[in-house]
């Protein structure tokens, strides 16, 4: 089962098109947990992130390495002082730090502003 399964019910129509939809989330859903790491743990290898720059550098990341690099931002940040409710604005201006910190962020449950 796809984890969107486990939070969203959609219901077509005979001639397969979207009538109406569900959503499910619990009160403690948390998108880095609940998605990024469980995707991670179904298929670590799974690709999640392309990025490029215009020096024609491409790195690839995959599920598992968004999960252990925003993990370890989640613990420095949190060994910062950063807790659930912070704001914390994140200028990180193309680069794919700003991936692994937006996703710490959320793993805390602090709220990112971006600049």
């Amino acid at each position: 089962m796809s984890i969107y399964h486990k939070y969203f019910k959609e219901y077509l129509d005979p001639f397969g098109t979207l009538v109406d939809f569900e959503l499910n989330f619990p009160d403690n859903f948390n998108f880095a947990y609940d998605v990024v790491d469980e995707i991670a743990k179904e298929e670590p290898n799974k690709k999640a992130l392309v990025w490029c720059n215009t020096e024609n550098e491409e790195h690839i990341f995959t599920f598992k390495d968004i999960k252990d690099y925003s993990n370890k931002y989640a613990n420095i940040f949190v060994q910062d002082g950063i807790k659930k409710g912070d704001h914390v604005m994140v200028v990180l201006k193309r680069q794919y730090e700003y991936w692994f910190t937006a996703i710490a962020l959320h793993k805390i449950g602090a709220i990112m502003i971006p600049a």
